[in-house]
């Protein structure tokens, strides 16, 4: 369950520029989705900064006492 603390821990977190995820609620999870359409863009440091957020929400999502699942979706062929 996505609580209100788990909330300011999110929006707390300064994701970069031009990059965003998408947080589901799963009740028992939050699931952290990715777009891998984002990344094809990006500069190899800007790809390291992008997974420094993701593993920040992360933690700041379980110190809150949720269970994360990070996902992404596959690029089509």
């Amino acid at each position: 369950m996505y609580t209100n603390d788990m909330k300011r821990a999110f929006h707390s977190i300064i994701p970069p520029k031009n990059f965003g995820i998408e947080l589901i609620d799963n009740d028992t999870f939050i699931t952290i989705k990715l777009s891998e359409r984002s990344f094809l863009h990006f500069t190899h440091d800007e790809k390291i900064e992008a997974v420094k957020y993701v593993t920040m929400v992360k933690k700041a999502l379980e110190q809150n006492g949720a269970i994360v699942l990070v996902v992404r979706d596959a690029l089509e062929k």
